[in-house]
C-alpha cells in the first residue's frame, strides 16, 4: 500500500499516538528482516547483492510518490547524500560484514546501542532535543533488558574487527537519524526518502562491483527469492524508511530511537513462533525490562512544539 501526500499529511497532523503506533509497526517489520535476509543468503545471494536489489526496488517505486529531482540548494543536496551513505551503504555493509567476522550476539548487542549514540549526537547537534531524567532512566532500563534478550545466557567472544564494524553500523544509523532532522518541514518525506535511496545506491555500486561473486539472477526462479526480495525492497525499505522518517520528524530523534530497543523482542518472538525455539526466563525478564524502559522514556520526554 502506498500512501498519498494527502493521506500522510492527515497522519502528520493527527494525534501523537499514531506516530507511536507507526514506530512499533516499523520496528516490527525491521525485526523480521533478519530471517528474510538469511533465507536469501541460504539461496546463494551475497549481502551486497541483496542490498542492491532492495535499494533499487525502493528507489524505482519512490518515483511514483515524488518527481522532484534536486534539493533547493547544494548544502541540502550534500546532506541528503550523507544521509544516503551513512543510513544506506555504510550501515548495511558494516553490519553484514560484522556478522560474517564476529558472532551474532556480539553484533546484535553493539548495534542495539544505537539509541544511546543517537541520543548523544542529538543532544550535541539538535537544540530541540533535551535529555530528561526519566528519559535517561528509561533508556538505561531498556538497554539492560536488551542485553538480557540478546545474550540470553551466551558468553561474548571479543573480535576486534567485527565488533568495531558493528560499532560503525550503530554510529552510522545514529548519524542518519540526526542528519534527517535537518530537513523537518523543508521537503516532502517521499522526496527525502527517495534521495536517501538514490545516494545509497550510488555509494554502494563500488562495493557491488568489487564483489568477487557474480549476480545470482538464476536464484529468482525460486519462490523464496522472488517473494523475499520484494518484501525487503517495498515493505522493509521503501515504506519503513519513509515511516521511520515521519516518526522522527514528529516524535523527535531521541524519543523515536528508543523504539529500536524493542527489535530484539521481535527477533525473539520470531524465533519462538517460527523456529520453535524455547522462551527462556532470562529472555522473558529482558522483554519486561525493554517494555518498561520504553514506557518510562516515552512518558518522560517532551519535544517542544515547533513554531
Amino acid at each position: 500500500m502506498i500512501f498519498s501526500e494527502n493521506d500522510m499529511e492527515k497522519l502528520q497532523n493527527g494525534p501523537s499516538w499514531k506516530y507511536h503506533v507507526l514506530a512499533v509497526i516499523t520496528i516490527f517489520v525491521w525485526g523480521t528482516t533478519f530471517a528474510s535476509t538469511k533465507v536469501l543468503l541460504n539461496h546463494g545471494l551475497t549481502p551486497s547483492e541483496i542490498m542492491c536489489y532492495r535499494f533499487s526496488i525502493a528507489y524505482s517505486l519512490l518515483w511514483i510518490c515524488s518527481r522532484r529531482f534536486f534539493a533547493r540548494n547544494l548544502a541540502d543536496e550534500l546532506f541528503l547524500a550523507l544521509a544516503g551513505f551513512v543510513g544506506g551503504t555504510l550501515y548495511f555493509w558494516s553490519e553484514n560484514t560484522a556478522i560474517e567476522l564476529s558472532i551474532t550476539s556480539n553484533v546484535a548487542l553493539i548495534v542495539c546501542s544505537t539509541p544511546v549514540i543517537t541520543a548523544l549526537l542529538a543532544i550535541l547537534f539538535i537544540k530541540e532535543e533535551k535529555l530528561t531524567k526519566k528519559l535517561s532512566v528509561g533508556s538505561l532500563v531498556a538497554l539492560i533488558g536488551m542485553a538480557f534478550v540478546v545474550l540470553n545466557g551466551k558468553v561474548l567472544k571479543f573480535n576486534p574487527v567485527g565488533d568495531f564494524l558493528a560499532l560503525i553500523a550503530a554510529t552510522s544509523w545514529a548519524v542518519y537519524c540526526v542528519v534527517l532532522r535537518r530537513f523537518d518541514g523543508k521537503y516532502s518525506m517521499w522526496f527525502i526518502t527517495r534521495k536517501v535511496f538514490f545516494y545509497g545506491l550510488v555509494t554502494m555500486l563500488p562495493i557491488v562491483c568489487l564483489d568477487s561473486e557474480p549476480l545470482h539472477l538464476e536464484a529468482f526462479t525460486e519462490p523464496a527469492v522472488y517473494l523475499n526480495i520484494p518484501f525487503l525492497g517495498v515493505v522493509a525499505s521503501m515504506l519503513c524508511f519513509y515511516s521511520w522518517n515521519v516518526v522522527m520528524e514528529n516524535l523527535g530523534t531521541i524519543r523515536a530511537s528508543n523504539y529500536l530497543y524493542s527489535q530484539p523482542i521481535v527477533s525473539l518472538v520470531c524465533s519462538v513462533v517460527i523456529l520453535h525455539e524455547p522462551l527462556t526466563i532470562i529472555a522473558a525478564i529482558g522483554t519486561v525490562f525493554i517494555l518498561a524502559g520504553i514506557y518510562i522514556a516515552q512518558h518522560g520526554f517532551k519535544l517542544p512544539h515547533r513554531q
